[in-house]
């Protein structure tokens, strides 16, 4: 891991998903005066930044990624003037703010989209792609990331525009010099206020291949590789971007890079491309993922989760960097996916913990995850809010699926698994909320919540607390190389990381038995510095899901 010292490096990055943190005004969402009141909570916790998820105008066909104005709040969650405060009060507590910037694509109603579909002559018609059917079809055979095609009729204008989200979030034309203009604009404004950085939403998808070609293999994952992503013109945009904006603000840029490889991730990332400081990789985030997709899904693979930590991060040693994180509120609860959210629910969140705080990279915890929030048990698709899962319920029902088999996958793979409310006491609505809430609170909550976690010193929460500080620390945490020390081992990951003269070894066993290893520890070294059990273990032997961190003197 390259060692020059960057802020957002050494910082670590907390989610809020507005809409299910904390809901001020007794309408059931969570707004911005609701944040305000538990920033204590994020700035206690540790945490140094402030990801929010869109609180821009919007109609919420896909919970605010579909922006009708981008220089206006949302009025469910506040006003401006409310957001200046929020950045007055995060700024007095030392934490910085990062937004998203989500410009691959905006909402229909946009001025600019209502007035791009009234004539093919208009003046904004060029602020999107607009495009002939083909034989009475649409322009070719693109997927949508939401199910369906990628286009939609208008028969306004007999015409199709691309839409490769759900069809009220149609794609901005990035070709137009002026659609990149607004854009910039719209960075100015925000940055102006003071915020600290931009979540660059699939920005590595605003670069398109305009002739349009049809995919000879029609599948998702492949039409993202080759046609969505890594486009030809995405590294002049990116570079314009800075050089027109971020260059003249100390901020952090994140961007989320769905298509991204290994190879070419050092393109976006590099220190001296003048681009993006760091990217959320996706490609971990789709390791359960079956033949079909999201929606079919397999057993995670251990040795193929620690493959693909080896190989991101022999890159990211040589130069650039990255992002330390697990779930988000695109895919389910962390201790859910790849812990024991039963039995070893304590246990397993706090290994998780220590994986995502002692690897290369920025950490970021998502709101909940700090106290072993779980999936939730919905049992209907009636309790579902988010739009992927209610259209492909629609797609699987007419393929023959029952609503019972497809809400057990909603269960699994669901993103309102991520988004119902935080869980901050035993109260009604778990103190989200006096009123009915915008999606259930998940039932769990009289016993996992914020309240009782701060009431115990072993709890997931204080050992969150603990293992950030211990992070800030040491910074061979967050410079040191990485190496994997069982790779083949589908139940112990340990790995090494190692700075001048500093080591620290970490074992985690994911599974729910004892398990001994040998040939890792050396002779010298008897027990850890930090482990997610009280009390001693057997020396050469983790409990179920226990966690270890061992300091290795120079020269041990």
């Amino acid at each position: 891991m390259k060692s020059k010292q960057q802020w957002w490096k050494e910082a670590v990055i907390y989610q809020v998903y507005p809409q299910s943190f904390q809901d001020s005004d007794g309408d059931g969402i969570g707004d911005i005066q609701g944040l305000i009141s538990r920033l204590d909570h994020i700035a206690q916790l540790g945490a140094d930044v402030v990801w929010l998820n869109p609180v821009y105008k919007s109609p919420l066909d896909d919970n605010g990624y579909d922006i009708s104005d981008y220089y206006r709040i949302h009025p469910m969650y506040g006003t401006m003037e409310d957001f200046d405060l929020l950045l007055e009060e995060m700024h007095a507590r030392g934490l910085k703010l990062i937004m998203d910037l989500v410009v691959n694509h905006c909402s229909d109603e946009h001025e600019w989209f209502v007035k791009s579909r009234q004539s093919t002559e208009n003046p904004y018609r060029d602020y999107f792609f607009w495009r002939p059917g083909k034989n009475g079809g649409p322009p070719n055979n693109w997927i949508s990331f939401f199910g369906g095609s990628a286009w939609e009729y208008d028969p306004m204008t007999d015409e199709y525009f691309l839409h490769i989200f759900t069809k009220r979030q149609p794609d901005l034309n990035w070709e137009n010099p002026k659609v990149r203009k607004e854009v910039y604009k719209i960075m100015h404004f925000w940055l102006k206020k003071g915020i600290d950085g931009f979540r660059m939403d699939v920005i590595s998808l605003i670069s398109k291949h305009t002739g349009f070609p049809d995919s000879e293999d029609p599948g998702l994952e492949h039409i993202v590789g080759k046609y969505y992503a890594n486009g030809p013109r995405i590294h002049e945009y990116l570079k314009e971007m800075y050089q027109e904006v971020l260059q003249h603000y100390d901020v952090m840029t994140v961007g989320e890079g769905p298509g991204i490889t290994d190879e070419i991730a050092p393109l976006y990332v590099g220190e001296e491309r003048d681009e993006l400081n760091m990217i959320f990789q996706l490609e971990h985030m789709f390791i359960d993922w079956g033949p079909e997709g999201k929606f079919d899904p397999v057993d995670f693979s251990l040795i193929a989760l620690k493959e693909y930590y080896t190989r991101w991060n022999r890159v990211f040693e040589k130069n650039g960097w990255i992002t330390s994180f697990l779930d988000n509120h695109d895919f389910p609860r962390m201790v859910s996916r790849f812990g024991n959210d039963g039995k070893y629910r304590v246990e397993s969140a706090k290994l998780l913990a220590t994986l995502i705080l002692t690897m290369p990279g920025t950490p970021c915890i998502y709101f909940g995850s700090e106290i072993g929030m779980t999936n939730a048990p919905f049992a209907s698709i009636d309790q579902c809010r988010d739009v992927e899962t209610l259209n492909f319920y629609k797609i699987l029902k007419e393929k023959g699926m029952t609503e019972r088999d497809f809400m057990a996958i909603v269960r699994k793979v669901g993103r309102d698994n991520v988004r119902t409310p935080m869980q901050w006491d035993d109260t009604l609505n778990a103190g989200f909320t006096s009123a009915i809430p915008w999606i259930m609170v998940n039932p769990n909550y009289p016993e996992l919540n914020v309240q009782n976690d701060l009431a115990s010193d072993d709890s997931i929460y204080a050992f969150y607390r603990e293992m950030i500080q211990f992070r800030k620390k040491h910074p061979c945490l967050v410079h040191g190389s990485y190496t994997d020390l069982a790779p083949g081992h589908p139940e112990l990951f340990a790995f090494r990381r190692v700075v001048e003269n500093e080591q620290f070894l970490v074992l985690l066993n994911f599974s729910d038995n004892p398990l001994k290893f040998t040939g890792i520890l050396p002779k010298e070294i008897d027990q850890p510095v930090r482990s997610n059990y009280s009390g001693h273990a057997e020396k050469h032997q983790l409990r179920p899901w226990e966690a270890q961190i061992f300091h290795i003197q120079s020269g041990t």
